[in-house]
């Protein structure tokens, strides 16, 4: 009988939102989602909180991540990272209270929460996580070192030139080095940023020296890509060692190009999970996600993005934590091929207790 009981007791899974990056607030919706989803009949759900200036907070309800109250009413905690003990500390009466976590789930997005830093806490606490590990996260937040791993790999991508924000005292020379390389127009990203934070495009150089110290403010790295012109296509990756693609998806962006406020806050953008694409295309680029999962070490999920011009399928970026709010890609494209939100939140939380065996 206690056998028994034991096979039915709950896990406690610990899951993140909010954090310090510029997509805090897409990390504060796409986390109601995940969190609505995961079995409370099989876990006990613990949700942190990490606002804009880092402080963790233990929230008590979704309802309170809605309404952004959480920020007031939530109690200070911290994870441990002493691997003996695999708590949460959470400081309350003056006392603090250990609760031991068997799992958790970082539905963080951005800076300090998918490039490997968080990732590493989870390490050092010996705790199963969802998602990319350390090197993945990192490699796969920046920009810059994604496209050095794809040129290994030898998939096509968008001719770039490498900016250093302390670079921009000589911004005179800097706009020589992109013009000596790439036509106008370009597109200026912040290396590790995402949601298309801090991306303008450049039809000039009085607009590139615009654009290159607007994302400067993102990030002291900079990548600046020639522009392709064609459809978006996005491809979602699940799984650990034998990571499987998802079918194609295809943004339609009301604006001139899919930036945070396209994304985000204009109702005539929207996305098309199965697309009608030219023959091999779509073989092509699920073959390519995956090459470019493994190639980066993936582990859980991503988002691949890629292009499709007048030459071909065009890589453009990896995102190793992509959003969960009613619009995302991701979520919508395991849906369509019969993976519902409950049982693709429980396959990714069950590739966490996996990663170090198989």
């Amino acid at each position: 009988m206690k056998e028994k009981e034991d096979k039915m007791e709950k896990e406690n899974i610990a899951v993140f939102f909010g954090g310090r990056s510029s997509e805090h607030e897409i990390s504060c919706i796409s986390v109601t989602t995940v969190a609505d989803a995961i079995d409370t009949d099989r876990y006990h759900v613990f949700l942190i909180g990490i606002t804009k200036d880092g402080r963790w907070l233990l929230t008590d309800s979704v309802d309170s991540i809605r309404d952004g109250s959480w920020k007031e009413k939530g109690i200070s905690c911290a994870l441990s990272p002493d691997a003996a003990k695999k708590c949460l500390y959470i400081l309350q009466d003056g006392a603090y209270q250990e609760i031991h976590i068997d799992v958790a789930f970082p539905v963080l997005h951005g800076l300090y929460g998918e490039d490997g830093t968080i990732q590493g806490l989870f390490e050092l606490a010996g705790i199963p996580y969802v998602g990319c590990g350390v090197l993945a996260s990192a490699v796969s937040m920046d920009k810059l070192y994604t496209k050095i791993i794809v040129d290994s790999l030898g998939i096509r991508q968008a001719a770039y030139v490498p900016v250093y924000k302390k670079e921009l005292a000589e911004i005179g020379e800097v706009c020589r080095r992109v013009e000596d390389k790439l036509r106008y127009p370009v597109f200026v990203k912040p290396s590790r940023a995402g949601s298309s934070c801090g991306v303008s495009r450049a039809e000039n150089r009085e607009e590139l020296k615009k654009a290159l110290f607007t994302a400067a403010d993102y990030d002291s790295k900079i990548l600046v890509e020639e522009t392709i012109v064609g459809r978006e296509l996005e491809c979602a990756v699940l799984g650990g060692k034998n990571p499987k693609a998802s079918g194609v998806g295809e943004v339609l962006s009301a604006a001139a190009f899919y930036d945070y406020d396209a994304k985000y806050h204009n109702p005539e953008s929207r996305t098309d999970v199965n697309p009608v694409l030219p023959d091999g295309v779509s073989d092509e680029i699920r073959a390519d996600a995956v090459k470019i999962f493994n190639g980066v070490d993936g582990r859980g999920l991503a988002r691949v993005d890629f292009f499709l011009d007048e030459k071909g399928v065009v890589f453009n970026e990896i995102n190793t934590m992509p959003g969960f709010t009613s619009i995302s890609m991701y979520p919508m494209l395991w849906n369509f091929r019969g993976l519902e939100i409950r049982k693709l939140v429980q396959t990714l939380i069950n590739t966490a207790y996996t990663r170090n065996t198989d």
